[in-house]
């Protein structure tokens, strides 16, 4: 059986390290939010590599309800980026080590 201890730390070596503003490194947790911690372009390829390693079809994560894609023209980009960006963070679900922890041991994805 699949435990926490053992998604999290297969993450903590796949997803590069984020440094707070004193260039100590972030530590990733189980409820760290996945969209928040890491860049993008490597979350897609990380979780492919763990649907590899833990055998759950990573072909059914939405993954743009969890990193929507956003088109802002510049000018509202200019305007009202931080207005968007704010609704558009508060708005988006939680995308956690924890959801790919409970999808292991259930040996499938639970979330969508």
């Amino acid at each position: 059986m699949v435990t926490d201890k053992e998604v999290l730390k297969f993450f903590s070596n796949e997803l590069s390290i984020p440094l707070n503003r004193k260039w100590r490194p972030i530590p990733l947790e189980l409820d760290t939010h996945l969209q928040d911690y890491c860049a993008p372009d490597e979350l897609p390829y990380v979780i492919e590599d763990f649907g590899q390693k833990f055998g759950i079809d990573v072909s059914e994560i939405n993954m743009n309800r969890y990193c929507p894609i956003i088109k802002i023209s510049l000018f509202k980009r200019l305007i009202k980026g931080r207005e968007i960006m704010r609704k558009i963070v508060s708005e988006r679900p939680p995308f956690t080590v924890r959801m790919f922890a409970e999808s292991a041991r259930a040996g499938r994805w639970l979330y969508d």
